[in-house]
Order: structure tokens, then C-alpha cells, then sequence
């Protein structure tokens, strides 16, 4: 499976969290937020400039910026 960042994932597709890009508070509020290693996600779409992105993580749905999920590592499920 292809290594990338969340900002790349299509939208309908699935991924797991392998990691993040950094450590700082920006990193810190995601993972307060549930965006931890070997979670599944699913990205539910995108506004319509594409910015934020919408995924869905375990029973709810977030918002994040794309500079935000550019800092989460993930690997698209099949």
C-alpha cells in the first residue's frame, strides 16, 4: 500500500492513520480530536473551493483544513 497524506485521498476512499508530519499543537488538537495511529478513515467529501475536507472517523464526522490533514500520514485501504 502507497504511503500518503490525507489531503490526497479521494473522496469515498478509506485509509488508516500510519503516523504524523511534525509535533507540534496543531498535531496535538488532532489527536485530542480521535485522528490516532491505525484508525480507519473515510473521506465524505469536500467544500466546494475545496477547503476543509469532511471525513468520517469511527461514528462522527470532522472537518479539517487541508494544511491540517497534509500532516496526517496515511495508506488507502482497498
Amino acid at each position: 500500500m502507497p504511503t500518503m497524506t490525507l489531503d490526497q485521498v479521494q473522496k469515498n476512499q478509506s485509509a488508516r492513520i500510519e503516523g504524523f508530519i511534525g509535533d507540534d499543537v496543531v498535531l496535538q488538537r488532532l489527536m485530542e480530536m480521535g485522528l490516532l495511529e491505525d484508525e480507519v478513515i473515510e473521506v465524505i467529501g469536500f467544500a466546494p473551493l475545496g477547503d476543509p475536507m469532511e471525513i468520517r472517523l469511527r461514528d462522527y464526522r470532522l472537518s479539517l483544513r487541508r494544511s491540517e490533514a497534509a500532516r496526517v500520514r496515511v495508506a488507502i485501504l482497498p
